[in-house]
């Protein structure tokens, strides 16, 4: 089991190796569910995630011999990235197995810091299995991505920051993959505020650790924006943790994350990928458990692909029908576009896109098609036009 003890070691270990990261109450965010909610700012790590508290107290524990021999770990992302550059920062070799089809930035960047990068195998355990064998070929030092004490204990660090800056912390929300983060700050919530409640955070499609502490089969897989905390295999260690210390996990939706990406952008001015909205995702998800609670939230990564971001962002402006598309059916005469501008513009409305059909879509020769995106206020003010469009066309929104 993990210790209150080895978590203040690792504090101490890794002083100076990581950034000691803002712990800041979101005006916005509190507003919006009725928590006052805490943002731990660990996605301000030099590599955009919280990984690096365990790569460092992981790293800064070898012995002479294991340093000289070099380490070696497999990962996608922010794992990666972090034993690539605290192995860098020690002078030791590191070796990083990703799987072939990581995205080209992720390798970049692990590259970038020295690290020698095997691209291998389809999938993480593929390219854990070849990881393995270079450890035993090579005498390389396996560091584990999340089932190891000591990486372990360096995530812990993260909450013992959040209790040393706000001591009366009655829930934390925390992301849950392999279970090293919230394994290691329930481990300090219980000895330093044991009437705190803490939540592990999972996505539905990757509830490995729910299903576990359930007593069912794990089950996992499928598409999700989260692929930070998308883990087949969950840490047996923080297992035995969570069970031990009475931890609960909540599942969240791909819905409640992507939203929880805009709210950050929107309310808190903070960039995160899915694994790191996660925590607020679980508190939009399930307002009861933290409603009036003082809530600690930890951003563990800002690593999101501009796109991703981009078509999310997108996608929830649609959802919360700030966004909409409209297909008109009109005469196909003059001024019957000006007419649709008229109406739109006359409302408040901002004419994003259009897109007139004449020859394939409509079902009369007489007749034209219009394709319109609008921007709204709300979705009171998109129902708004929309009704007034309606006045004079046949429409749906599609």
């Amino acid at each position: 089991m993990l210790s209150f003890g080895d978590v203040r070691a690792a504090a101490a270990r890794i002083g100076g190796a990581v950034v000691r990261t803002p712990f800041l109450r979101s005006d916005g965010l509190s507003r919006l569910t009725g928590a006052e909610i805490y943002l731990k700012y660990d996605h301000l790590q030099a590599t955009g995630a919280f990984k690096e508290r365990g790569a460092a107290n992981r790293i800064a524990l070898l012995t002479e011999d294991e340093r000289a021999r070099g380490v070696v770990a497999m990962s996608a992302g922010n794992h990666a990235q972090a034993v690539a550059r605290h192995a860098a920062l020690a002078g030791i070799a590191a070796t990083i197995v990703m799987p072939v089809h990581t995205p080209t930035t992720k390798v970049t960047r692990t590259a970038a810091w020295g690290a020698n990068v095997v691209l291998h195998g389809e999938t993480l355990t593929e390219a854990a299995a070849h990881a393995h064998e270079l450890e035993a070929r090579d005498g390389l030092f396996f560091i584990h991505p999340y089932d190891d004490p000591a990486v372990m204990a360096g995530q812990g660090t993260v909450a013992l920051e959040m209790f040393e800056d706000v001591p009366d912390l009655d829930a934390l929300a925390i992301a849950t993959g392999g279970g090293g983060l919230v394994s290691g700050c329930a481990t300090v919530a219980r000895a330093l505020r044991p009437d705190c409640a803490v939540y592990g955070v999972e996505v539905e499609s990757y509830a490995g650790f729910a299903q576990a502490l359930a007593g069912q089969p794990i089950s996992v897989g499928g598409p999700t924006i989260a692929e930070g905390i998308a883990v087949r295999d969950i840490g047996r260690r923080a297992l035995a943790i969570l069970q031990a210390l009475s931890v609960p996990v909540l599942t969240v939706s791909e819905h409640d994350v992507e939203s929880a990406i805009g709210h950050l952008v929107e309310d808190a001015k903070q960039v995160a990928e899915g694994a790191g909205a996660a925590g607020l995702a679980a508190v939009l998800a399930h307002p009861e458990r933290f409603r009036g609670k003082k809530t600690g939230i930890v951003l563990c990564g800002a690593n999101i692909d501009a796109r991703i971001l981009a078509n999310t962002l997108m996608r929830n402006l649609l959802r919360d029908g700030r966004m909409m598309r409209v297909v008109l059916e009109m005469p196909d005469r003059p001024g019957m576009l000006a007419e649709v501008a008229t109406r739109i513009g006359a409302r408040g409305g901002n004419i994003i896109e259009v897109a007139h059909h004449r020859l394939f879509s409509s079902p009369s020769v007489q007749d034209a098609q219009l394709e319109v995106m609008i921007e709204a206020r709300d979705a009171v003010h998109g129902n708004a036009i929309e009704a007034s469009l309606a006045e004079v066309f046949a429409l749906k929104r599609i």
